[in-house]
């Protein structure tokens, strides 16, 4: 999967993150309409904030997303925006979840990843050591 960097007035970069998320209690919920209406919010958010999804997948209980984003955007920002959108429009368009405080648990997973290994990265920066 070859990755093109994305560019801003200032700055250069290939920022992918994968993300893991679960409904409180891990309750099955989303599946059907619902896992179908989540996968329709979630493209929307991402091309409101110019986060391309490079992979996502929606089991009952847990999402696993894979988003290539921009340095001014944290993981934590993301999850939020993502989490707090999808939580209250599903509540909002389900009357099965609308007795639900919250759609998802407060906790997610993040990883990063990019086209390279760490390990090439490291030899890279200790490379430049012996240079010039």
């Amino acid at each position: 999967m070859k990755q093109e960097y994305r560019t801003t007035k200032t700055t250069v970069s290939l920022i992918n993150y994968h993300f893991v998320f679960c409904p409180r209690y891990r309750r099955k919920v989303l599946v059907g309409k619902v896992g179908e209406r989540f996968k329709q919010l979630v493209e929307e958010i991402c091309r409101e904030n110019d986060w391309i999804i490079l992979a996502m997948e929606v089991m009952p209980d847990h999402c696993h997303l894979f988003l290539n984003c921009l340095p001014s955007d944290s993981p934590s920002d993301i999850m939020a925006k993502v989490k707090g959108v999808t939580s209250r429009r599903l509540r909002e368009e389900f009357q099965h979840l609308s007795h639900l405080q919250s759609l998802w648990t407060r906790s997610f997973f993040v990883s990063t990843a990019g086209n390279v290994s760490s390990e090439i990265i490291k030899r890279y920066v200790e490379s430049q050591k012996k240079r010039g």
